[in-house]
């Protein structure tokens, strides 16, 4: 691409962030922030996450993913456990999620650990899906090579056909993941690049707020 984009520029002007202002509680914090994004209606798939794993040599991936439940524990999404997110999960299980939304100039990055939530529960959330969305997890052998697109549909036909009058089974090898959060970072852009960064860690198994260098 030989487009020059060093004047791609934004200046960041919509809110603050201070560390009076924020709950003591990571997870609170968290919950305001969605909440007030929902409440905004300004930010499309707001559950929208970009999730980063790291197989056991240590190379990065980062997918984007959908939040599907936050607990007091943590944060649920669902995949294929033998997806390549699901074998660098099983590699090692550190990873981060991060969300960013652009229309209220924020972004939150969250590290933790995740691991496998129970089987009863992800067949819960299964079955609660709409049919379409139940095959699709069925028919996808997901993150391996396939020749075409239309042997993928022609697998979907196949199985439209094998279920047209029956209820669709998880796949054993699907389900969901708890990641349990270690470290949060809650970002507010600011004018001149001076934006507002709160971190939480834990120590001494309290969470601790610090403001980090923008």
């Amino acid at each position: 691409m030989d487009k020059n984009l060093h004047e791609y520029r934004k200046s960041y002007e919509k809110g603050t962030l201070d560390l009076n202002d924020i709950n003591v509680d990571p997870m609170k914090q968290f919950n305001a922030w969605f909440s007030n994004a929902e409440n905004e209606n300004v930010v499309e798939e707001i559950n929208a996450m970009t999730l980063t794993t790291a197989s056991k040599n240590g190379m990065p991936r980062a997918r984007v993913v959908l939040l599907k439940e936050v607990t007091e524990e943590g944060f649920i999404f669902y995949t294929n456990y033998s997806s390549e997110k699901g074998q660098a999960i099983a590699e090692n299980n550190q990873v981060c999620i991060s969300f960013f939304w652009p229309a209220l100039e924020q972004q939150i990055i969250i590290k933790g650990k995740a691991q496998k939530i129970s089987e009863g529960k992800s067949i819960a959330y299964f079955n609660s899906r709409p049919r379409a969305s139940q095959l699709g997890a069925l028919v996808s052998d997901q993150s391996s090579p396939i020749v075409n697109r239309v042997a993928l549909e022609k697998k979907l036909t196949l199985l439209e056909n094998e279920y047209e009058d029956k209820g669709i089974p998880k796949p054993l090898n699907w389900g969901g993941y708890l990641i349990i959060p270690l470290e949060f970072e809650f970002w507010q852009g600011r004018a001149s690049r001076l934006h507002d960064r709160i971190q939480y860690s834990i120590e001494n198994g309290q969470w601790i707020t610090r403001r980090l260098q923008p």
